[in-house]
């Protein structure tokens, strides 16, 4: 593994470990496979472990803490507060006010076990709640010693430069890959003026990029079923776009998921994308990103095959998008 500084002169895995997937969204939790993989991913030296108090309702960290508490010095925790059952129980509303952050904060610390975490993320951006007036609150629990880091999720560039006035933002979080860049308009360039991480969430499509995925065997309970990139309109154009990459993948001697996590890397050093699995065979396979190394012609080629297929659809539902920050608040 190689390591990318982060902060205070902590080095991070450049290829972390989301964990949503272990409880939360995709198929059925096997929760003797996920602690398997969370003991693997120390082994290969993946030290910087990402979850949400939403996922699994709280599961997710209490998984995470049968491993987390023994390795305690091992490992960099994020998490991150704010999603909330709306009031007519139908679906996902975010609360970004002081009175729920305290409560969520103790209930993360409770369910890990722990009594500081490392990156405590606002899941996302209130348009209820001024942005300084939340993150000055997070603020408070840097220096209260509950919290280190603070970051955002699917923050804004505007909404950045905010927050970072109020107290400094280590890292943000969004979606990247080869088939969502809306980040590379000017979240990633606000990222590095300030000097901030930038944390790829779904850097494998959700899996389409790993030449493995069909539509057709989702299960119902899979989140995807209800995000329009899955759906049958777009299958050929993603399915002939992943096998393209499989393509490039073969000829340079790595695994398609290897190929696009390695793209992500070359994209600049403060960024580390989070590849979410609950399999140590998908684990090993991620972490082998850290190896392939990139040409000028590589890149080129890869922004050919995206050109040739560009119908990949979008990556959330109207109601998914209504809560991603667009800085217009």
């Amino acid at each position: 593994m190689i390591y990318r500084k982060f902060g205070n002169n902590e080095s991070l895995s450049a290829i972390g470990l989301g964990c949503m997937s272990m409880s939360h969204a995709y198929g059925i939790p096997d929760d003797t496979e996920s602690i398997a993989t969370l003991h693997k991913a120390l082994g290969l030296g993946i030290n910087f472990w990402d979850t949400a108090d939403v996922y699994g309702s709280g599961k997710n960290e209490e998984l995470i803490s049968q491993v987390l508490t023994s390795n305690r010095d091992k490992i960099f925790i994020a998490t991150k507060f704010g999603f909330t059952q709306n009031a007519e129980g139908t679906g996902m509303t975010f609360d970004g006010s002081t009175a729920y952050m305290k409560r969520a904060i103790e209930a993360s610390l409770k369910r890990l076990r722990i009594e500081t975490i490392d990156l405590y993320y606002a899941h996302r951006i209130d348009p209820n709640v001024p942005v300084e007036e939340m993150v000055g609150a997070m603020g408070e629990l840097v220096k209260e010693g509950k919290v280190r880091y603070i970051g955002l999720s699917e923050a804004s560039a505007s909404s950045i430069r905010k927050a970072h006035s109020v107290h400094p933002i280590s890292a943000v979080q969004s979606e990247y890959s080869l088939v969502t860049r809306d980040v590379e308009k000017d979240v990633l360039l606000a990222c590095r003026e300030l000097g901030i991480a930038f944390v790829a969430f779904s850097p494998l499509a959700r899996g389409l990029m790993t030449n493995t995925l069909n539509i057709n065997d989702l299960g119902a309970n899979d989140f995807r079923k209800k995000l329009p990139r899955y759906q049958q309109q777009y299958q050929e154009n993603n399915e002939n776009l992943s096998a393209g990459l499989a393509g490039l993948a073969h000829e340079m001697g790595c695994s398609p998921a290897q190929l696009a996590l390695a793209w992500i890397l070359a994209q600049g050093d403060n960024i580390i994308p989070i590849p979410g699995t609950k399999k140590r065979k998908n684990l090993i396979d991620n972490s082998g990103s850290v190896d392939v190394k990139l040409s000028a012609k590589n890149l080129i080629q890869i922004e050919e095959l995206l050109a040739k297929y560009p119908n990949t659809g979008d990556r959330y539902d109207e109601a998914s998008k209504k809560l991603v920050d667009r800085g217009d608040k």
